[in-house]
């Protein structure tokens, strides 16, 4: 499959995957989410592969959540699909059986927040900044995200984050467990390796 979103290159061992829509943040569309099962598949068949690194394009943003133009104009269920989807998708991640560090190099909000937590460990660039900001749009998150952070930083501060919509640093990240590192910008993806 040729991907217009994603980036999948190979390394010996090594998997090394993209988010690649720096124009729009990297937020997550509706093809950006086949693209990235697709590649999920593609890592999954590979003997070779061993291990997978998950970023984002540009030096602005992991993934800045799910693509909020794509979803205006969905239908109520069409926009259940979409959620439905997205978690599915995160889901065959946290499943795989090669383990997933996501190299977390800007935002990651919303979607993109849901998506590192996916991953089984999450490497922070020292700007990066997190958070669960659905709430002001009047929608709650939807790629399993309340579920998965409360497994990793408790139920209290998960619901905080998840009630005010607050955005937090890397090293407030790290400090209550949503992050396993943080390392400065230009050393990320060297640290993820």
């Amino acid at each position: 499959m040729e991907f217009q979103n994603i980036i999948l290159e190979k390394e010996d061992y090594l998997a090394i995957l993209t988010i690649n829509r720096p124009k729009a943040l990297n937020a997550l569309n509706g093809d950006t989410l086949y693209e990235l099962e697709a590649a999920i598949k593609d890592i999954k068949a590979d003997d070779n592969i061993k291990v997978v690194i998950l970023t984002g394009s540009g030096e602005k943003s992991f993934v800045a959540g799910a693509d909020i133009t794509f979803m205006l104009p969905l239908s109520p269920a069409e926009g259940r699909f979409f959620a439905d989807f997205g978690e599915k998708v995160f889901r065959s991640m946290e499943l795989l059986e090669k383990p997933i560090i996501a190299a977390v190099n800007g935002f990651a909000l919303g979607g993109g927040c849901e998506l590192a937590m996916a991953c089984d460990i999450r490497i922070a660039a020292d700007k990066a900044k997190f958070g669960q900001p659905e709430v002001s749009l009047g929608i709650p998150p939807g790629f399993g995200g309340t579920q998965r952070l409360a497994r990793l930083v408790g139920k209290g501060r998960a619901k905080e984050l998840l009630y005010t919509g607050d955005m937090i640093d890397a090293a407030e990240a790290l400090r209550i467990g949503l992050v396993n590192k943080v390392t400065a910008a230009e050393e990320l993806l060297s640290a993820a390796r």
